[in-house]
């Protein structure tokens, strides 16, 4: 039995099963395989939250079509909790502990199991996000079944989902420094320069961090020579939507780099 067969095969007898689906790959091979197994016993549940990027909202939708499972959003306004936007170290825990307590509602409504898509490779990272959905009593199918972030995206490949090599994606908040506040403004700034970048520099993964005003542009570091070439048309578009700066970094993306407090 290969990893594709076993995370179906994890499903088993399990009821109905409400999938956390985030728009990444991870969790649409969850809902792949709940369904698969389910059938209309599985049901995609997709928050609609301010650090949710529209992209990634119109990938949930397009996962669920794709995938024929039945879905539902849940809409609910994050920074409305103040310990999530003064934006500390545990930001993603405030976060995660309101997406569960509400998966965990309405798991109860519907007599429901509620899964998400961590995997083995998220476990060695810092993740107090995930502690907070463990504590609502959220399943980790991917994990539990030994899948890292590769076996995913070749399981994902191999059942025929197009977001198989889709660059990973974190929520919009993860790219203004611990120790800065999250507001809408700078949420709806960081979406759109994400664009802007995006399709003038023609690349797939980038971050625009907010640093307190300042857009510092990280891409993989093949596609630094492409942001260069079209950096004055971006920097004019980035100073037009409110930031003051703009500037490259030069080290290229890394995930969490920005995972500290600010002064």
């Amino acid at each position: 039995m290969d990893k594709l067969d076993c995370l179906i095969g994890w499903f088993e007898g399990r009821g109905r099963v409400l999938v956390a689906l985030s728009g990444g790959v991870d969790s649409a091979l969850v809902a792949y395989a709940a369904y698969q197994k389910l059938g209309g016993l599985a049901t995609a549940v997709t928050a609609d939250y301010k650090t949710l990027s529209r992209e990634e909202l119109e990938s949930a939708g397009r996962i669920c079509s794709e995938i024929g499972i039945p879905s539902m959003t849940i809409r609910y306004d994050e920074l409305q909790n103040e310990d999530f936007a003064r934006n500390d170290s545990d930001r993603c825990f405030y976060c995660r502990t309101e997406l569960g307590g509400r998966l965990a509602g309405l798991a109860k409504r519907h007599g429901a199991l509620i899964v998400d898509g961590t995997n083995l490779d998220d476990l060695g990272d810092y993740r107090p996000g995930i502690a907070a959905m463990k504590d609502s009593g959220v399943l980790s199918p991917l994990a539990e079944t030994g899948f890292t972030k590769a076996d995913v995206r070749k399981a994902a490949g191999h059942a025929g989902l197009s977001i198989h090599d889709r660059p990973s994606n974190s929520c919009l908040a993860s790219r203004i420094p611990w120790g800065q506040r999250v507001t809408a403004e700078r949420l709806a700034r960081i979406e759109l320069g994400e664009d802007i970048v995006r399709r003038h520099a023609g690349v797939r993964q980038v971050r625009v961090r907010d640093m307190d005003g300042s857009a510092r542009i990280e891409v993989e570091p093949e596609a630094i020579p492409a942001l260069d070439a079209a950096l004055h048309q971006i920097s004019e578009r980035l100073l037009t939507i409110g930031f003051d700066k703009v500037e490259i970094d030069r080290q290229g993306y890394r995930q969490g780099k920005i995972n500290v407090i600010a002064d």
